[in-house]
């Protein structure tokens, strides 16, 4: 599999550091309070007391208290890589294209590496957010309600880039709109499966490589099993 293009897997400006430093604080003081309280028994003044920003400095980051809780997925990266995924062409395994725009999803999300020394900075603050987030989730069926609506909504915009792709490709399959869309579903359930497999491994060796790099493994071996099944 060939790697994401250098342009996708940049470093952020210090601006864009500080913006996820920000945010990581205020969602590790969230699942903080929600795990020691009780997510119902925290408010939006006492987490932005614990991430030390204003309540209008949460507002500018998360609408509500369980926004923070439940934690961002990742979003399609620009519009200009998307239409370079669209037009790749057959001649790049899609698999191959969709690892790309995640790997370039997650560097834009909450995994990002913030700027700082704080406690919010760093591999293990990532590891601690996820672990105690994932804990929250299990405990308080709602959050989870919430945590898979906002994962059915990534997975729609993704399905819908995968159809574009596959109908570029394919005028024929294009022309049976329900096969295509079939198709396109069946495709982002296999890339939503090596997502899922990436979250798990990096999870499991505690956070410390970036996940990036777990993605890019995971979707080599997802390529190299379908070699193996043919």
């Amino acid at each position: 599999m060939s790697a994401a293009p250098d342009a996708l897997v940049s470093e952020p400006g210090l601006r864009e550091r500080k913006r996820i430093a920000t945010r990581r604080a205020i969602q590790l003081a969230a699942v903080e309070l929600a795990s020691e309280r009780g997510f119902d028994r925290v408010t939006i003044d006492e987490i932005s007391h614990v991430a030390n920003v204003s309540p209008r400095t949460f507002f500018n980051y998360f609408p509500s208290k369980e926004s923070a809780i439940i934690g961002e997925l990742p979003e399609l990266p620009d519009q200009e890589t998307i239409e370079q995924f669209v037009a790749a062409g057959p001649e790049r395994p899609i698999l191959d294209g969709i690892s790309t725009l995640l790997i370039a999803a997650i560097d834009l999300g909450d995994t990002a590496e913030p700027d700082g020394d704080d406690r919010a900075s760093g591999p293990e603050s990532v590891h601690r957010l996820h672990e105690l987030r994932r804990a929250l989730l299990k405990d308080n069926p709602e959050l989870f309600a919430l945590r898979m609506a906002s994962m059915h909504k990534f997975e729609d915009a993704l399905s819908g880039v995968v159809q574009r792709r596959l109908a570029h490709d394919d005028p024929e399959l294009a022309a049976d709109q329900e096969a295509l869309h079939q198709r396109a579903r069946l495709v982002t359930y296999v890339a939503f499966a090596g997502m899922r497999h990436a979250w798990s491994c990096w999870a499991d060796h505690g956070g410390v490589e970036p996940l990036s790099d777990r993605l890019r493994s995971s979707f080599e071996q997802l390529s190299a099993l379908g070699t193996q099944v043919r």
